[in-house]
């Protein structure tokens, strides 16, 4: 494939051109049948980051080995090495990975001399994302893991030239297909390590370069349940929003914002309405009347500039759909996530975390020398907004419990021998929602049995 940005985006996306409408997530080949391809021949589907200079958030698709490139090396670790090799390690601890999405970071290209700045490059990455909204507001709803994946050299393949071959744990190499910011790995020994994490709902790999690139693994695991895999160089400037571009695709379920002049098969668009969220064929006349897509948006001011409405070209088309603002994230990298965006992202937090974790068991009757308690995470946003805590015995709220996190028996007033259920409920009123099937996905609650 040539390096050139256009005949790029011509060989790559052909290929894609009868799905790419319907879904930004990745083609991965389902379980194994007769049909199925053997292993070390099946080919997924990944993102490719824009250039490094510019702005483009990304390049179209390619198909790329799932097993990697055949021509990495695959020497034995020594003793030692074995020893450090898989060790996991919780970097941010914000509660249960029951309640809490969970970020699994695994280095390529880092020797068992090199993890600890493993460690330090993830917390950096770690401190980029967290400081793009909505991830800031809510940073505590995440854990993140760090997996350490001990390599036999130091970098990864294709850095600095295509010639450049590394023996590291996870393949990583640069030049993939041909394009050389298109950073990919062997995607069966980045499971591998990732099942050794409690839990993983997003799958990070870092690789031990300061080259720019980055790809995008955006089809959701069926044996490990991650939404996707994005890789990041480790020591690029830019890395960090590469990645959460493509957690726009993995968490929020959005589709790209950009769009390619001079491609013949996508010069306009005249198939179905889209499945995301950010992509319509409809005007924003027939938007609010159909009351569609981002209607409850229409007209608003938006973190990335200007105001919503439906903006031409996005989802890789240059007419024939319409996007809700000129330069999201979902286009342009370093730009913030217009507001349909930052809702879509919310909503997939609240797909994988609760903002109730009882600390108290639920499994037994509490009676009045008990207290029960629950833990309940704090926002982090510029307004100081907090989630609403409320308490309830048999369904009638007690309002002087109103934002507390315990409460003891003995202060719910019980007079009679009967059984009784406590519960608390925390509540998100965020005004970045607005869709009520959304809404009502932003509470949970815990219930306990309680008697005198």
């Amino acid at each position: 494939m040539v390096r050139v940005r256009r005949p790029a985006i011509r060989t790559a996306l052909r290929a894609a051109v009868a799905t790419v409408c319907a879904t930004a997530a990745l083609v991965v080949a389902g379980p194994a049948d007769a049909a199925d391809p053997p292993a070390a021949e099946r080919r997924v589907q990944v993102e490719i980051p824009g250039p490094e200079q510019g702005g483009d958030a990304g390049s179209g698709h390619a198909r790329v080995p799932a097993a990697g490139s055949p021509a990495k090396s695959a020497g034995r670790l020594s003793p030692a090495q074995r020893e450090a090799d898989g060790a996991v390690t919780k970097l941010i601890d914000n509660g249960s990975t029951a309640d809490r999405l969970d970020v699994v970071v695994i280095g390529d290209g880092y020797t068992a001399a090199e993890l600890a700045r493993f460690h330090a490059d993830a917390e950096q990455k770690w401190a980029e994302v967290t400081a793009v909204e909505p991830y800031t507001t809510y940073r505590n709803l995440f854990n993140v893991w760090t997996v350490d994946a001990v390599s036999r050299d130091s970098g990864v393949s294709g850095d600095p030239d295509p010639a450049t071959v590394r023996d590291t744990a996870l393949g990583s190499y640069f030049w993939c297909e041909g394009i050389e910011r298109l950073l990919c790995i062997d995607q069966p020994k980045v499971d591998a390590y990732v099942a050794k994490a409690p839990a993983a709902d997003l799958v990070v790999v870092l690789a031990n370069s300061a080259k720019y690139g980055g790809a995008g693994y955006n089809e959701p695991s069926a044996t490990l349940g991650y939404e996707g895999i994005s890789t990041a160089s480790a020591g690029h400037p830019k890395s960090g929003q590469v990645a959460i571009h493509e957690t726009g695709h993995s968490l929020g379920k959005l589709a790209d914002e950009y769009f390619y002049p001079g491609v013949p098969e996508y010069e306009k668009y005249t198939g179905p309405e889209p499945a995301e969220s950010n992509s319509t064929a409809l005007s924003a006349d027939r938007m609010g009347a159909q009351r569609a897509k981002w209607y409850r948006w229409l007209g608003e001011e938006s973190p990335d500039g200007g105001t919503v409405g439906a903006y031409e070209g996005g989802n890789y088309f240059v007419t024939g759909l319409n996007r809700p603002t000129d330069n999201s994230l979902m286009r342009v990298l370093g730009k913030p996530f217009n507001l349909p965006g930052v809702e879509s992202m919310i909503a997939g937090f609240y797909q994988h975390a609760r903002v109730v974790t009882p600390l108290t068991p639920t499994d037994r009757t509490l009676r009045m020398r008990h207290t029960a308690k629950a833990a309940v995470p704090r926002l982090n946003g510029a307004d100081g907004r907090q989630l609403v805590v409320r308490w309830y015995l048999d369904g009638r709220e007690l309002k002087r419990f109103e934002g507390r996190t315990e409460v003891p028996v003995a202060q719910l007033w019980l007079f009679d021998l009967r059984t009784h259920r406590l519960s608390v409920t925390a509540e998100d009123r965020t005004p970045s929602v607005r869709d009520p099937e959304i809404v009502r996905t932003l509470r949970s609650t815990a219930t306990w049995t309680v008697r005198l």
